[in-house]
């Protein structure tokens, strides 16, 4: 075999390993759990309404900004992390970057709050 292929085995057995212990999983999951859902398995839950057969159907634009704002936060999470461990490094130019970040985020916000995405009926 290729020396420079030889390195790549760990990963291609991990990979293996990996799908092996997934399918496993799933198998297992179908012989050991009861597939006899009741009603309040196959009730609404989280969205507020039952379910529908088109997935055509217009939804309210609520959901929409709810998903924008959940995006604003999650990116400003996402980025605060790596920028806080890496601050003494980057210095003054990464720390006003950061705050040019931030505020683009904070006019987002503003803009939601502005159209009553925060209030919900």
């Amino acid at each position: 075999m290729n020396p420079l292929l030889v390195e790549y085995l760990p990963i291609l057995i991990f990979i293996g390993i990996a799908l092996g212990l997934g399918l496993v999983m799933v198998i297992g999951s179908y012989v050991v759990a009861r597939q006899r859902p009741d009603s309040e398995k196959v009730s609404a839950y989280e969205c507020g309404f039952e379910a529908f057969d088109d997935a055509r159907s217009r939804f309210d634009v609520r959901f929409y900004l709810v998903a924008i704002l959940f995006i604003i936060f999650d990116l400003e999470v996402a980025f605060l992390f790596p920028w806080a461990v890496s601050l003494g490094e980057i210095g003054m130019f990464g720390f006003w970057s950061m705050m040019v970040f931030l505020g683009l985020l904070t006019v987002g916000f503003i803009y939601e709050w502005k159209k009553g995405a925060l209030e919900w009926e």
